[in-house]
């Protein structure tokens, strides 16, 4: 019983010092480029979606409404485009294609429109570790982070004047600045 125990005791302290060799020695995969470690998406979703579920809000407190699409559409040209990409972008931006995880394209298809709104505010305003998303709580308001929120979660069914303020190269301008790649 005493060699189980110590056998135990080994194997518990070895584990632990194996990754610390292997962080320490430069092993582990850090750029951007490299593969993921193993089973890090399935843990880093399971975390995601786990403290999403604990935090975010249920009801947004404005409506969805024209005017609050067209607010969130310019909050996401000026904050968010630059990496997420805008209506119709033939490609992702040249930010976006060296970001790891590749931040996803929230337009073209689906893209956010079957999570609920609070889901989107909670990693709008928070941002999310270790992917490049930042938090945006405290660079703009809360009716702004709602703004951008109800937006994307209804950017099915967006009318078309908001569809046009969102549409690469359309009313508010060019394409986000570092948007083309080479």
């Amino acid at each position: 019983m005493g060699k189980f125990i110590a056998g135990m005791i080994a194997g518990l302290l070895l584990v632990p010092a194996a990754a610390y060799v292997y962080l320490s020695q430069g092993m582990a995969p850090v750029a951007t480029s490299a593969p993921p470690l193993p089973m890090e998406r399935k843990l880093t979703h399971m975390a995601l979606r786990a403290r999403v579920a604990k935090e975010a809000p249920d009801h947004p407190p404005i409506s969805a409404e024209e005017s609050v699409y067209l607010a969130g559409a310019q909050i996401y040209r000026d904050n968010c485009a630059v990496c997420h990409g805008l209506l119709q972008q033939p490609k992702p931006t040249a930010i976006a294609q060296g970001m790891f995880p590749t931040p996803p394209r929230l337009f073209p298809g689906k893209g956010v429109s079957d999570d609920p709104p609070g889901e989107t505010y909670w990693k709008v305003a928070n941002g999310i570790r270790l992917t490049g998303m930042p938090g945006f709580k405290f660079s703009l308001s809360d009716v702004q982070v709602w703004q951008v929120s109800l937006l994307l979660a209804n950017s099915n069914q967006l009318p078309a004047s908001v569809q046009h303020l969102l549409t690469w190269g359309g009313e508010a301008g060019p394409a986000p600045a570092n948007s083309m790649t080479k």
